[in-house]
């Protein structure tokens, strides 16, 4: 379970209105929010889910290491017209991990095909981040029938995957600590622009208490560390991708080691409906760092969607 002694659920409006202030968003209340659980090919799912039922669905699928949480702000904007839906992919958040420690693309891709027939949702668009995003990727060449659209955030066939080595090596050089001050220290070393009170919260949500006393992640860390796996997972999409038949939207964070402008450029050209955009100020993970930016993208790509454009 999650370290109860620090986290209070009842601050979540509080953390939620500084989050949105910081963000440029606004002070007001956080729109409802509702937490659930579901058993997909055998394994327990968390998610959290946002806006009517009857809503035009969007599924966010976060990166490696994150927790569906780090779409809040996001989603709570987009709740007002849209079914907004945020997955705990396997291994990460309070799903529940891989036992045969597969946590490939194609395994993953799975999973959310599983969740969106569970859910009987209509051709939702796959919004997905960096992990997210290439198994969204897999997702929609699997089904192509079951999504409208797809918004990859800083990853595709085409990218410097080196520049998601700190983030790897934060996840592992990390794995175990006393308190969680101690990761929130070692967090900001990673990435010092981020706010101390904000990524306290946000490690919260991706933080459980072992029997022993000791904080550890959520994430399942059996998954590969090996860039060359991931490598080839990514590389085999560029012989791929001129399939997708619905639009693509690629979003590049305008600081981000991991994709450029040409690479980005290059994703959105492969495919018979694709474009790209920088947003300025971000680096890989784009929601976090400019959450405003992003909402303000995805409502202008939201609106030239046929399943959306009535909203």
């Amino acid at each position: 379970m999650s370290d109860a002694s620090a986290f209070n659920p009842a601050d979540d409006a509080a953390y939620y209105r500084l989050r949105a202030t910081l963000a440029g968003l606004g002070d007001r209340p956080p729109r409802p929010m509702t937490s659930h659980h579901i058993v997909l090919r055998g394994m327990r799912f968390h998610y959290l889910a946002w806006g009517a039922p009857d809503a035009p669905p969007l599924l966010f699928l976060h990166g490696g290491g994150q927790t569906c949480h780090t779409w809040e702000l996001v989603c709570d904007a987009l709740a007002d017209r849209y079914r907004c839906l945020a997955l705990d992919q396997r291994g990460h958040g309070d799903s529940e991990w891989s036992y045969e420690g597969d946590y490939s693309p194609s395994a993953q891709a799975g999973d959310i095909a599983a969740f969106i027939d569970a859910l009987g949702l209509a051709q939702p668009v796959i919004v997905g981040m960096s992990m997210g995003c290439l198994n969204g990727l897999y997702t929609t060449l699997a089904r192509p029938d079951a999504v409208s659209a797809l918004v990859a955030i800083d990853a595709g066939p085409w990218i410097n995957i080196a520049g998601a080595g700190p983030i790897r090596d934060f996840m592992h050089t990390v794995s175990t600590l006393d308190q969680l001050d101690d990761f929130v220290a070692t967090a900001l070393r990673f990435n010092p622009q981020r706010d101390a009170r904000l990524l306290r919260r946000s490690l919260l949500h991706n933080l459980r208490r072992r029997a022993d006393g000791r904080l550890m992640w959520k994430t399942d860390l059996r998954q590969p560390t090996d860039l060359k796996v991931a490598e080839g997972w990514i590389t085999s999409l560029r012989e791929r991708v001129g399939a997708l038949r619905c639009p693509v939207l690629v979003v590049r964070g305008g600081n981000s080691a991991v994709m450029s402008d040409d690479d980005a450029a290059r994703f959105a050209a492969a495919v018979p409906d694709g474009r790209w955009v920088r947003i300025e100020g971000a680096g890989h993970a784009v929601q976090g760092d400019q959450p405003k930016a992003l909402i303000a993208v995805l409502e202008d790509f939201l609106g030239t969607v046929p399943r959306c454009k009535s909203q």
